[in-house]
Order: structure tokens, then sequence, then C-alpha cells
């Protein structure tokens, strides 16, 4: 079984997806790297979540391989951003992961772990 069955499928992912995009429409940080209008943002990245999970292939369907870190080429991303990214993706996964469902967090954050490092593409002088 796919964690996208495990954790309920699409409704999930819309759920997460927007309890991250909550967070980010208040950072600082990371809303201007992100399109005045934040609904484009939501339904690609939700696209590519229930995707990867192991649910209906639409992403690539309509845009392609997700070359993820080519279409984040344009944006500095240091390690700052990433911290940031991945302070709102943990508090979306807490929020919609219920409790009991151990694997299935420590599954999602390892793999937001990793990608968030793998965009990293910028360096800041400490």
């Amino acid at each position: 079984m796919t964690l996208y069955e495990r954790v309920g499928g699409d409704a999930f992912f819309t759920a997460l997806v927007d309890h991250f995009y909550d967070g980010v429409e208040a950072d600082p940080v990371l809303r201007p790297l992100y399109e005045p209008d934040l609904p484009g943002a939501r339904v690609r990245l939700r696209g590519f979540l229930i995707q990867y999970w192991g649910g209906p292939t639409t992403y690539s369907d309509e845009r392609g391989h997700p070359r993820l870190r080519m279409r984040h080429a344009p944006f500095v991303i240091a390690e700052l951003e990433r911290d940031h990214w991945l302070r709102h993706m943990r508090r979306a996964v807490d929020a919609v992961v219920p409790p009991v469902a151990d694997a299935e967090r420590a599954e999602l954050l390892a793999y937001f772990e990793a990608a968030a490092e793998a965009m990293r593409n910028a360096s800041r002088p400490t």
C-alpha cells in the first residue's frame, strides 16, 4: 500500500499543502519567492506530492517531468530559505498526521528534509 493510500489520498495532501501555504503566506523570507497569488503554487505542490507518494500522475501528465532542481533554479535558496521552508512543512505535517501515524510522519519528514536540502543552491556568508 502506498503512502498516498495509507494517509487517505487527495484529501490528506490538500490539507497538508493548505497548512503549508498558510504559513508561507505570512513568512517574510519565503513569501517574496512565490508568485503574488498562491493558488497556482498550491495546485502544483499538491499534484507533485500526490504523484510522488503513489497517487494519480496528473502532475506529470500536465507539466511533464518534475525537474525540481531546474524549476527552483531561478530562486536563491540558501540555508535560511531551506530552514523556513522546512519549518512550515514540519508544522503542516504535524497538523495533518494523526499522532498514531508515526511511520507516515517519519517517512514524510525524511523526504521533505532531503528534498529541501537538495533544492539549496546558494550559501550566504556567516
